[in-house]
């Protein structure tokens, strides 16, 4: 699986809050879904662009 997210720009973000190590990645996963379905999207749409509207 690719890594789509930063841990130190999650922890940053998340800075006042524990962050389990399995958070990383159920986050990459939503991530890659995320992607996977804009990526769709667009291919429905006859694009091979991936825009903001398909998310």
């Amino acid at each position: 699986m690719a890594d789509y997210i930063v841990q130190s720009a999650v922890k940053e973000e998340l800075s006042d809050m524990n962050v389990s190590a399995d958070f990383y990645d159920a986050l990459d996963e939503e991530v890659a879904e995320l992607l996977n379905r804009a990526a769709q999207r667009a291919e429905d749409n006859d694009r091979k662009t991936v825009q903001a509207r398909d998310l």
